[in-house]
């Protein structure tokens, strides 16, 4: 039996995680409240919500979050809440793309690595609104159909004492992969 007919290979095709990227931001946002604020007693973000689309050589998230802000006026006598319904695109770059994926088949979607949150919250210099910081993470996935390589034993697979498998790759190895992208979960 010569190599060939020992060492066959098939190409399966499948769903996989062919598109990874994640992106950190911050955001500032300007509140106007009804009446001047002297002084911030507190600022905060809530109903956030998201979803994710392809958009090129990326996939954007798009959403939606409520500012609160407990402020006081007239000279700190009086307080208030204002809120604010803020929209957003964030453009999440893929820092992992398999080229041979089939794109007809994609799915994405995005996680909130870190929910919305409001760092810091100012009076503007002119004292007729309020400044806000806010900073979020989200990683993305893009999952589609792709094409997998696998040995296929012919004489069943109990034959492990030949050892002599090359896996080597026409297209190249793997030297240009990202290792800060391989997940060591389980």
């Amino acid at each position: 039996m010569s190599l060939s007919h020992k060492h066959q290979c098939r190409e399966i095709i499948t769903k996989a995680i062919c598109g990874k990227g994640r992106k950190f931001s911050t955001v500032t946002h300007t509140v106007t409240p009804p009446n001047g604020p002297t002084s911030i007693l507190g600022a905060w973000i809530i109903n956030h919500q998201y979803e994710a689309v392809s958009a090129g050589d990326g996939i954007e998230v798009i959403g939606t979050y409520d500012i609160n802000i407990w402020y006081s006026y007239d000279k700190n006598s009086q307080t208030d809440v204002a809120k604010e319904t803020v929209s957003y695109v964030e453009h999440v770059p893929l820092s992992y793309l398999d080229p041979k994926h089939r794109t007809s088949t994609v799915e994405v979607s995005a996680d909130a690595t870190q929910e919305p949150s409001c760092v810091e919250a100012t009076v503007s210099t002119g004292g007729g609104s309020v400044i806000i910081r806010v900073e979020r993470e989200f990683a993305v996935e893009l999952v589609a159909e792709t094409k997998v390589c696998v040995k296929v034993c012919t004489d069943g697979c109990g034959d492990y004492e030949d050892k002599d498998y090359d896996y080597g790759s026409v297209d190249g190895d793997y030297d240009d992969l990202d290792p800060d992208l391989l997940d060591d979960e389980l």
